[in-house]
């Protein structure tokens, strides 16, 4: 068990403190910053610059060195399981302070209140003792926590979420403010009712609480800890791209990456959602008249946009469900048989999935299962479409455009540009007459599939099971998460995605909720996995 007294002492901090800051400097200065006001700089400083970065890592290397020999290289978690337990009250009251902040980050008039959920979070990692910024962006802000943890030889485990929530529309629909968390009663005990709940904020809880736990029974972290938190996910992450990679040095660190922004199987069953679909969305226009049109007057006699564009998009799948665009499965791999024999062993109640929704019947492309459309097989869907005259009563107009929004949903190896180039095609080879397309892209994504055999997804198994007495299932996403492919694509780190929301927790709708019980069980797991992948030792 690690103890208090096993710490560095104050003159050790003091020295490790001076080289951090010498090492600062030397990398300040090895960037070039100044130089233009000193092109003369000379080859005595330059030597000089690269005899501090040096003389630097030579003592943090060594500092490092003599923290791990002092410190153990195991730690007990149980104690901090059960500081979990006894804490789980305060935590929840810190949680609902949390939700009270209305960061709704597409509307520019909660800007301010999204700042304030960001400078929240920065307090309580700070009062952690970890070192905290709140990074500006052209959005929202971004937060980076770090805390270097007690063992150089542990792994470096970078934590990603979101603080930022959707809209609240339709507000009528709520069963009470959405800003005002309701703890309420349900088939599985008491629930939070709020925005934010379960989408993320209630999932970033669990991660900032276990380490609390952590820091509260040990002193210290297990390991080196880098919490990354961004405020605009649900309005598209715009941000985030030119942030990773402008600070992709100090990120690549990282060894592993556990994102919870996912669901649990069940309320008893955890999961791992080791693939995910991508998503290429677009806008499409058909115009065709210079004007609307009298349709009494030119009715059957000219092109109908609105007509014309509906019977193109009747052609988007064939008969047994199959994406008619060329190349549209070009890279698509089977599933093995292996993945087909798990996923079918899941106890997945398809009538509950679909009564939950109002629905009897599954649909989609023939010769696989529901979860394996969902999971593992790419789609088109329409998603709105418009045109002509929609207001109250009648006007008889032929409109002079049409327009319609789709969403493909991409899976592993499949080329979004490939499936941009295919609906170019698709379209063009159906124009009208006297007709053309325009097509506004809004997002390009791929489908993501991350190792589910190396040695962290084992140690987030092996903690999943601590807590929940049963293995975790292994299963898809429908959904995207961009920051999983950027993280993935732009600094080759595979992350492992644990979630304990519940399928009917009604994230971006009315009355979202989360089961206090998926609370506690997220808390306990985030504790015991960063247990479990302390043990783990870097080569």
């Amino acid at each position: 068990m690690f103890r208090r007294g096993l710490l560095a002492p104050a003159t050790r901090r003091m020295r490790l403190a001076a080289a951090m800051l010498t090492a600062a400097l030397a990398a300040w200065l090895s960037l070039g910053i100044g130089a233009e006001t000193s092109p003369q700089m000379s080859a005595s400083s330059r030597a000089g610059v690269s005899v501090a970065e040096n003389a630097a890592a030579a003592t943090i290397a060594a500092t490092n060195r003599e923290r791990e020999a002092k410190v153990p290289t195991t730690f007990d978690v149980q104690p901090v399981l059960a500081r979990v337990e006894a804490d789980f009250d305060n935590a929840v009251g810190r949680y609902l302070d949390f939700l009270r902040i209305p960061s709704i980050s597409t509307d520019p008039g909660y800007a301010k209140d999204v700042r304030r959920a960001g400078e929240w979070l920065a307090a309580e990692f700070r009062a952690l003792g970890f070192e905290a910024t709140l990074h500006d962006t052209p959005g929202h802000p971004i937060l980076v926590a770090h805390h270097a943890g007690a063992s150089a030889a542990a792994p470096h485990l970078l934590y990603y979420g979101h603080y930022d929530v959707q809209p609240v529309e339709p507000l009528e629909e709520w069963t009470s403010p959405p800003f005002e968390p309701a703890i309420v009663d349900g088939p599985h005990g008491k629930r939070v009712v709020a925005r934010g709940a379960v989408d993320d904020k209630g999932q970033v809880v669990t991660i900032l609480e276990a380490l609390r736990a952590w820091k509260t029974v040990h002193g210290a972290l297990p390991a080196e800890v880098t919490v990354l938190l961004e405020g605009e996910e649900e309005s598209g992450s715009v941000s985030l791209p030119g942030f990773l990679a402008a600070h992709a040095e100090m990120l690549r660190r990282a060894d592993a990456v556990l994102i919870s922004d996912t669901n649990a199987w069940d309320i008893d069953t955890p999961a791992i959602t080791y693939r995910l679909r991508g998503n290429v969305y677009v806008e499409i226009t058909l115009d065709g008249p210079s004007h609307d049109l009298h349709s009494g007057l030119y009715g059957g006699a000219v092109v109908n946009p609105i007509n014309a564009l509906t019977e193109v998009l009747g052609q988007l799948h064939d008969a047994n469900g199959r994406v008619q665009l060329p190349g549209f499965y070009d890279g698509v791999a089977d599933l093995s048989e292996a993945e087909r024999r798990e996923w079918a062993a899941l106890p997945f109640d398809e009538k509950g999935f679909l009564g939950e929704i109002g629905l009897t019947q599954s649909t989609g492309e023939a010769g696989f299962t529901t979860l394996e459309r969902i999971w593992a097989r790419p789609t088109a869907d329409i998603n709105g479409i418009w045109g002509g005259y929609t207001g109250e009563g009648s006007k008889t107009v032929i409109a002079a455009r049409a327009s319609v929004k789709v969403s493909f949903r991409t899976v592993p190896n499949q080329n979004p540009q490939k499936i941009l180039d295919g609906l170019k095609a698709f379209l063009d080879a159906r124009t009208p007459p006297d007709s053309k397309w325009t097509i506004r892209q809004f997002g390009a994504s791929e489908g993501i599939l991350v190792p589910a055999d190396g040695p962290y997804m084992q140690a987030a198994r092996a903690g999943l099971q601590d807590v929940f007495g049963k293995p975790a299932a292994m299963v898809g996403g429908g959904g995207s998460i961009p920051v999983v492919g950027l993280l993935q694509k732009g600094l080759g780190l595979d992350s492992i995605l644990v979630g304990f929301g519940l399928s009917d927790d009604r994230i971006h709708s009315p009355n979202e909720k989360f089961e206090l019980k998926c609370l506690k069980n997220g808390i306990l797991s985030h504790a015991a996995i960063l247990g479990r992948i302390a043990e783990i030792r870097k080569n």
